[in-house]
């Protein structure tokens, strides 16, 4: 098999998997945490073993999944923090396009985040085993964006990351929780998460005498 051969046989499988994929999304936006395994196939028109033999198991198909909403979420936030703005704005935008996220998507948020709402379906695969790591990504990517972004002095590395994980991990409970019960409109979430926010990163730029992020 020459070059052209395998790099067409590659084309073709990605390309299919993009639409097993597309299919998973599908079940996944109609039943939550109870997507499974035969729904998915019985959607992409295929039998479950060429499922696996794409993915290995349920846990395979979740990471990639898992994997293709976290690119796109995080190339928003990236978005949101590099707009033309002030620092105030900014720091709105990126709590916004977080809680905006999963609340036009509520059943795929579920999915990753919230597995026990279906039960442990298919060979007894419990996707929450697995939704820890996907919020230490978004700690890691946010640190990064962070540490470049705001001159925080020597020690920026480690300050940087426990500011990613804890705001990640803010976005999280309260998107969490606000999405369960609805206390408040999104805009107003974001403002007070804002608030929380903002007094320590002005005190931040207030002392370095610098922009910010």
């Amino acid at each position: 098999m020459d070059t052209t051969q395998r790099t067409e046989q590659q084309r073709s499988a990605d390309r299919r998997r993009r639409e097993l994929l597309e299919a998973a999304d599908r079940v996944v936006l109609r039943d939550g945490p109870g997507a499974s395994m035969n729904a998915i196939a019985a959607e992409a028109g295929i039998t479950k073993p060429i499922l696996y033999r794409h993915f290995g198991d349920k846990g395979g198909l979740y990471a990639a999944l898992a994997k293709r909403h976290t690119d796109a979420l995080l190339a928003s936030l990236r978005a949101a923090l590099d707009a033309p703005a002030d620092r105030r704005e900014r720091v709105e935008a990126t709590l916004d396009t977080y809680l905006a996220a999963i609340e036009a998507r509520p059943q795929v948020y579920r999915f990753l985040m919230h597995p026990a709402e279906g039960g442990q379906n298919d060979q007894g695969f419990d996707v929450g085993v697995h939704s820890a790591p996907l919020l230490r990504r978004l700690g890691e990517e946010l640190a990064q964006v962070i540490e470049e972004r705001v001159d925080l002095g020597p020690d920026s590395e480690r300050v940087a990351r426990v500011w990613g994980h804890g705001i990640v991990g803010m976005m999280h409970a309260a998107g969490d929780w606000w999405l369960g019960e609805r206390p408040c409109s999104r805009a107003e979430l974001v403002r007070i998460l804002a608030d929380l926010l903002w007094g320590r990163l002005a005190a931040v730029a207030d002392k370095l005498g610098g922009p910010g992020f």
